[in-house]
This record gives C-alpha cells, sequence and structure tokens, in this order.
C-alpha cells in the first residue's frame, strides 16, 4: 500500500521554483465601460518544479530568431489548472523569470500534477 502523503513530501522536496497561475478573465473597462478579458492570477507564488521536456524548436530568420519549446510542471494536485493559462514560472536558483502557456491538463495524481506547457519567444 502507498503513503500517499509520504510520497507528496518527498516529491516536495524537488519543488525549487515558484509558480504565478493567471486566466483571462472578463472585468469592465473603467475608461470605455466595455467588458473585456483581462488576464488575472488565480495562484500566486506557488511551489513547484519545472523540467524541460524536449529541445527548443529554433526558427531563425532574417528579421528574428523565434524559439519554442515543451515543458513539464511538477505542481499541488489540489490546484485547478486550464487549458490557455498564462504561467510565470520564477526559477529558484536564479530568479528568472519565464512565461508559460498551460496546455491540456492530465487528470492530476493524488501526490502531484504534471502540466504540460509551451514557451514562445525569441532568442
Amino acid at each position: 500500500m502507498i503513503n500517499y502523503r509520504r510520497h507528496r513530501r518527498a516529491i516536495e522536496k524537488m519543488y525549487e521554483d515558484k509558480a504565478t497561475i493567471s486566466r483571462h478573465k472578463p472585468g469592465k473597462n473603467p475608461d470605455t465601460r466595455v467588458t473585456e478579458q483581462k488576464l488575472q492570477a488565480v495562484y500566486e507564488d506557488q511551489p513547484c518544479k519545472l523540467s524541460q521536456t524536449g529541445l527548443a524548436r529554433n526558427g531563425q530568420t532574417e528579421a528574428q530568431n523565434d524559439l519554442q519549446y515543451d515543458a513539464k510542471l511538477f505542481i499541488a494536485p489540489e490546484l485547478e489548472v486550464m487549458q490557455g493559462d498564462v504561467v510565470a514560472v520564477t526559477r529558484g536558483a536564479t530568479g528568472r523569470v519565464e512565461m508559460y502557456t498551460a496546455g491540456q491538463p492530465f487528470p492530476p495524481y493524488s501526490s502531484h500534477q504534471e502540466l504540460l506547457m509551451t514557451r514562445k519567444g525569441w532568442a
């Protein structure tokens, strides 16, 4: 029989990063009184572990160098993360913040959940 509390504590010992998860929600613009989709934080500074799942895809052109790669985020199972959420991960060792877009979440395990994400940017 698996002791899930102990298993979760062991996994969470590897969490060295922090994640802020934001979602687009309707909100009224006070200037125009029009309802717009605004990015609002749902969870802030949640302990997590970021892992790269594949090599970066390089899209070098004469004008710019597009960069895209997939990553996996290990985080607490009780957090509800939805496809399209914006995840800002603060790396523990460097303090650098990287922005990702969440994919369709895999059903959470009792000890953690694994979230596939995509990072897009310029090199």
